[in-house]
């Protein structure tokens, strides 16, 4: 809800407040944003409002009327240069005359009963309420716009900026931040998710003391580097109690956020387009939109957070037919084959991937052009007549006849200077005519800062997609950006490079996605780099990373989870040792951590022994069985000694928990599975799968048991391994929500004094599922 007394404005959700009143001066005070309060007046906010009566010493009063307000020691909703503000600012413009200094005054407000329309970027939807306040700027005829739509059951709050040029001169707008939070004291921890290719998503916690914290990408695209993600939270906030803050950006390019402390201890938040090489010419008339960003604020802890966030995001940034719809296991050809694809080897994978379950079969990159490497080919989208000699229709529909759908890996952002495409556009490319260009895998980046560019993308594609019945596109864009130069452009634009990109991107991803709305597309940018919201309007899931070894993977898909639902997050099981670690993890806990969220597999299927098929398919069975909580349930992380998920129901009636050891603690056999998010007094059955373990797996210890001595990896060895068989720990419980949720003790682990069925094999890099469900009426 949005209110208004006075000159003060209450936004509120279902749990919290978010209040800022206008000044004396005419800016905008910031005043708070937390925990839901009772406010029905304007002298309800009087204890809000800081008290002044002399500016401190060393700072500019902004004017002679008011000298109790300097703008350095005023918490504000929109920070200037120029009027004794020096703290990291939410505006920068360059105006005709050179002057830097920017005052934009209250001139009005309206609450809308919709969402006014973002022409160039993608924005929140379903939403009914939107507060539009108007500064102008009037020395230099400029107006700044501040939206604010409240989306109430969800506890979240979105902002965003617009700047309008009304002078009949142009200006050069520098900086302009989406939403800025100024608090009274900087007592946070600030929280970034950082890396870098096949190692995103490290939680990093910084405590914010003094001076300027920054989060941002430089890459082109929101990055692996820095994810626009990022949260402020009481130094003591747990997973389930304490005071957070969680903060996103609908944008995919470059990003900014930014902490500091000023100089009289309040700290000040701002998030937006990152300033660094940013600047946009406006003419008369000409306006720039920020993109939007996402608040969301919690009194219990991080859990809660994001439990809104993934709400949020499921219902209202996710759109189009797969929006709520279960998404399909697939089969991903790339770690089987790379580039060394055959019609007749997709086909004999196809059959074998069918027989365990698999829905989707996916060709992914080598099928087009000349491509045996990642040298060439690159834009030049028909497929290789050696690879498929009966074309690519053909292909799909003896994928088809076997019993899946097909999907196919594309990467039109990119060319390689080994291409028809360069060869007949080399005008087409970002790079600086005449100079020696940096590459990253061989490929350039075409310019979509051209409407040239983005329409023959739109055709292409268009074509390529319609050719088949394609159900499934994976789309990748693999290097970040060098050479930053737009031949479109003139030479005082190129400064706008990486943000008209970022919209021309958008303009093609909204032609294709409404032109094929029964497609489901999956974003992927050298895994990681490019997982933000703004995709997500797009593409309702999204390739995790390159990774998949399930350790990596764990920690990766554990800090998206912070900001991104289950429903977002691609996973698939892999090879092992695998590709990327040459770490060797079992089956069961390369599964055990890819279910999590949208389940795949990258493996040649058809190379795998009958055990490991048979234990695939009753995976993808298991899956199947529960894919709707793996995919949407309310998702918990558990703080305890083991790695701890937890995912449940909607009506709460039925759960899936996890727990994951990376490394043995010798003679440490006890270990607890803790379950969140159950019904107190509801009555469940706990429960996990039965295993058996190959008697190989405990080595010569056979010896302790076997009557004549066998010796490792013998033929004895192999005969007594296909026969025997070690019977795996068994957890079967009946009692209450109340108990789970504050911990089942396990079966203990295996710790060197003997082993049986009252033993939890539990070896490095082990895990186990567990199971939880309401106990019927009758029981």
């Amino acid at each position: 809800m949005i209110k208004q007394y006075d000159q003060s404005f209450v936004l509120e959700t279902a749990h919290t407040s978010y209040i800022f009143r206008l000044l004396p001066t005419k800016q905008l005070e910031h005043l708070y944003y937390g925990k839901k309060l009772t406010v029905s007046s304007s002298k309800d906010i009087e204890p809000l409002i800081e008290q002044h009566a002399f500016a401190p010493g060393n700072t500019n009063i902004y004017d002679e009327e008011h000298p109790e307000y300097s703008l350095e020691d005023m918490r504000l909703e929109a920070g200037m240069i120029g009027k004794g503000d020096i703290r990291v600012p939410f505006v920068e413009i360059i105006h005709a005359d050179g002057s830097s200094t920017n005052d934009f005054l209250y001139h009005d407000a309206k609450i809308n009963t919709s969402h006014t329309p973002i022409k160039s970027l993608p924005y929140a939807l379903n939403n009914k309420e939107e507060l539009e306040v108007t500064l102008v700027d009037e020395t230099y005829a400029v107006t700044l716009k501040l939206y604010y739509n409240v989306y109430y059951e969800y506890d979240i709050i979105t902002r965003r900026a617009v700047v309008i040029n009304n002078n009949k001169d142009e200006i050069r707008l520098n900086r302009l931040m989406s939403t800025q939070l100024d608090f009274l004291n900087h007592n946070f921890v600030f929280t970034t998710f950082n890396g870098s290719w096949t190692n995103e998503m490290n939680r990093h916690d910084h405590a914010v003391e003094s001076g300027l914290y920054i989060n941002a990408s430089f890459t082109g695209g929101s990055s692996s580097r820095a994810n626009p993600f990022v949260m402020l939270s009481d130094k003591h906030t747990t997973e389930d109690e304490g005071d957070v803050y969680g903060l996103n950006l609908i944008y995919s390019g470059n990003h900014y956020e930014a902490v500091e402390v000023g100089s009289y201890g309040k700290m000040r938040f701002v998030s937006g387009i990152n300033p660094q090489n940013f600047s946009f010419l406006l003419e008369e008339g000409e306006i720039f939109e920020s993109p939007e960003a996402v608040m969301c604020f919690s009194a219990h802890g991080f859990n809660d957070m994001s439990m809104h966030m993934h709400s949020f995001i499921n219902d209202c940034i996710v759109r189009g037919t797969w929006q709520h719809q279960e998404r399909p296991v697939l089969l991903n050809s790339w770690e089987a084959n790379y580039f060394k694809i055959n019609e007749q080897k997709l086909i004999k994978q196809a059959k074998a991937a069918k027989k365990v379950g698999i829905d989707l079969f996916v060709m992914d990159d080598g099928w087009f052009g000349k491509r045996d490497n990642d040298q060439s080919s690159l834009g030049d989208w028909q497929y290789d007549p050696k690879k498929l000699p009966h074309g690519l229709k053909h292909l799909v529909d003896k994928i088809n006849a076997i019993g899946l759908d097909f999907g196919i890996w594309v990467e039109p952002e990119m060319v390689n200077v080994d291409s028809d495409l360069y060869r007949n556009h080399p005008n087409w490319t970002i790079e600086i005519p005449g100079c020696n260009q940096s590459e990253g895998r061989h490929q350039r980046i075409l310019d979509l800062c051209n409407p040239e560019v983005v329409d023959y993308l739109t055709d292409v594609m268009s074509e390529l997609f319609s050719s088949a019945n394609i159900k499934y596109v994976k789309w990748d864009m693999n290097r970040t950006f060098s050479d930053i130069y737009s031949p479109y452009l003139p030479a005082n634009r190129q400064q706008e490079v990486f943000h008209r990109y970022i919209i021309g991107l958008y303009k093609l991803l909204h032609h294709l996605t409404h032109s094929f709305p029964d497609i489901l597309f999956e974003g992927c940018a050298s895994g990681g780099n490019r997982f933000d919201l703004g995709m997500l309007c797009f593409m309702p899931q999204i390739w995790a990373s390159d990774n998949t070894d399930a350790i990596c993977r764990y920690k990766i898909q554990n800090s998206y989870s912070y900001g991104y639902p289950l429903s977002a997050i691609s996973n698939h099981v892999s090879s092992t040792p695998n590709h990327q670690t040459l770490r060797t993890t079992s089956l069961d806990t390369r599964y055990n951590v890819a279910c999590f969220g949208i389940l795949g597999y990258e493996t040649n299927l058809a190379d795998l022994s009958n055990e490991a098929l048979e234990e695939i398919a009753k995976q993808i069975a298991h899956y199947k069985a529960h894919r709707k909580i793996f995919q949407f349930g309310t998702f918990y992380r558990v703080n305890q000694e083991l790695h701890n998920w937890c995912v449940v129901s909607d009506d709460q009636e039925e759960a899936v928990g996890m727990i994951l050891q990376e490394l043995v603690l010798p003679n440490h056999q006890f270990h607890q599975f803790i379950a969140r998010g159950l019904k107190e007094d509801m009555h469940y059955h706990f429960f996990n799968e039965e295993k058996q373990y190959n008697v190989k797996l405990f080595g010569d210890l056979i010896n302790t048991a076997s009557p004549v001595h066998i010796k490792q990896d013998s033929l004895a060895h192999q005969v007594v391994a296909k026969f025997v068989k070690m019977p795996g720990e068994v957890e079967d419980m009946h009692t209450t929500g109340s108990i789970l949720t504050h911990g089942v003790c396990l079966k203990q682990a295996f710790s060197a004094n003997g082993y049986n069925e009252q033993v939890r094999y539990f070896q490095d890099f082990a895990s186990r599922l567990y199971f939880i469900e309401k106990e019927s009426e009758k029981q």
